[in-house]
């Protein structure tokens, strides 16, 4: 019996650390992959995109008695009003940056982030940067 890492359970430790994060002071939308969202309804908000990448083995073995090395990215896009300069964008990078710089939950390992860098925009009328945050999750099998 293969013991293996359940993606969804990463998925959902990722995600709610940030809705939690993003739920007061002040309040902002976040919108995760797979949701229907309309983009005019709102100046600011935040789209978390959780993916898994390479994986490697940490240990010989097979399906028991052997470890790997679950490798995955956090890209974060963050949207504000156009028009208006970088100031409150990178205010809420700040927090983002904040709430997964070398940290670990859940035995959810984050790396430094990359950004906020700055995207052409997508929706149109918003300010758009994006990070990005590696993540390394051990699973035993």
């Amino acid at each position: 019996i293969v013991a293996a890492t359940d993606l969804n359970t990463v998925r959902s430790t990722i995600e709610a650390r940030l809705a939690t994060e993003l739920a007061s002071s002040p309040a902002i939308p976040v919108v995760f992959n797979n949701m229907t969202f309309d983009s005019t309804t709102e100046d600011t908000f935040v789209q978390c995109i959780t993916s898994f990448g390479a994986s490697e083995y940490l240990t010989m073995g097979g399906t028991t008695d052997s470890d790997n090395n679950v490798v995955g990215l956090v890209l974060l896009n963050v949207f504000t009003e156009e028009g208006l300069g970088a100031g409150s964008n990178f205010t809420i990078c700040k927090r983002l940056r904040d709430l997964y710089n070398r940290v670990t939950v859940s035995n959810v390992i984050f790396d430094s982030p990359v950004g906020p860098e700055i995207l052409a925009s997508s929706p149109e009328g918003k300010f758009q940067t994006q990070i990005r945050i590696t993540f390394n999750i051990y699973e035993d099998l």
